[in-house]
């Protein structure tokens, strides 16, 4: 029998080169960040005292077993993390622009992540047998054989009655289309309960301008119990039961770039919830949960990489004003 686990994710694990100055010789200079938004979401749950596990695919070479290596070290159940003999590891370059945003170049055609299978889903599914919470996103819908390997997966956890949250995490470069993009959301929306999403995946989605309004509309239209908003540095909200709540951003000087922010905040709603529950929320425990998960990504935004950087609980708590 496997050991108990608190979250179970699926997804891309990928290198993230992150942009770090000139050389002398005016070449521009790259380090190698573990990174993949499911894995970032379980290292800081990890941080926040759960069991993890991880299923996806690397390939077999040097950045692959750099990446498991990483994982591992950071508590997170590599179990069922496979190996493509054939396909390489999935590899991201993160550029900042100017305006504080992020360009993205894929190395994907394919990626390792890719091939995930159904089949070698369904041999992991004892891990899903005595966890709490599934979590997933769109990029492992981009193309087959993963899509059908998320959906299993997604059948897995509603078979064994876990939990399940979702973070589009939308990547223009990696769909064929919009619409393609479009119907995975919408799939993740029809079979979550807790979504996390962006305040451009809210507009890209409704066509809202106001991410209030967008996310609203999602929520009652999907009947997803808790749904939060993110809204860059302006903070985020939330949506449970009849409850708004709005809470402000922590702006931090030190911010040198955004990767993972989205990440941690996912995390930590994910953990409040999977200890104080969605049954009883009161609006006070909504303007806590976004509050410390605000703090959280704050302090992301200031370290290069997110896999291996995240915040430990005591410093979100000694940033947090609730």
């Amino acid at each position: 029998m496997m050991e108990k686990r608190d979250v179970v994710a699926l997804g891309e694990l990928l290198i993230d080169f992150t942009d770090c100055g000139m050389s002398d010789r005016g070449n521009p200079l790259f380090e190698a960040n573990p990174g993949g938004a499911p894995c970032n979401v379980l290292s800081m749950l990890q941080n926040l005292g759960n069991d993890t596990a991880f299923i996806g695919k690397v390939g077999a070479d040097f950045f692959g077993k750099m990446l498991k290596d990483r994982i591992e070290k950071q508590g997170i159940d590599a179990t069922f993390l496979y190996e493509d003999k054939d396909i390489p590891t999935t590899l991201a370059f993160v550029n900042k622009l100017p305006n504080g945003d992020r360009d993205f170049s894929f190395y994907r055609k394919p990626g390792a992540d890719m091939m995930l299978t159904a089949e070698e889903v369904e041999k992991a599914s004892c891990i899903f047998e005595s966890a709490r919470l599934f979590h997933f996103g769109t990029l492992s819908m981009t193309n087959e054989p993963s899509k059908s390997a998320t959906k299993v997966a997604v059948e897995i956890a509603k078979k064994n009655n876990l939990l399940i949250s979702f973070d589009p995490n939308y990547r223009e470069p990696l769909w064929n289309s919009v619409e393609e993009a479009i119907e995975a959301m919408k799939y993740g929306f029809e079979v979550c309960d807790i979504l996390k999403i962006s305040d451009n995946e809210v507009t890209l989605f409704t066509g809202e301008n106001d991410v209030r309004k967008g996310a609203k509309k999602i929520r009652d239209e999907y009947g997803i119990e808790v749904v939060f908003a993110t809204l860059g540095a302006e903070g985020s909200i939330a949506f449970c039961g009849d409850m708004e709540v709005k809470m402000p951003g922590y702006r931090n000087p030190k911010t040198i770039e955004t990767t993972g922010a989205g990440d941690t905040f996912c995390a930590c709603a994910i953990d409040f919830i999977l200890k104080h529950g969605m049954e009883d929320m009161k609006e006070e425990d909504l303007k806590e949960c976004l509050d410390f998960a605000n703090a959280a990504a704050s302090i992301i935004t200031t370290r290069k990489g997110a896999l291996s950087v995240m915040p430990a609980k005591e410093e979100i708590m000694a940033l947090c004003s609730v």
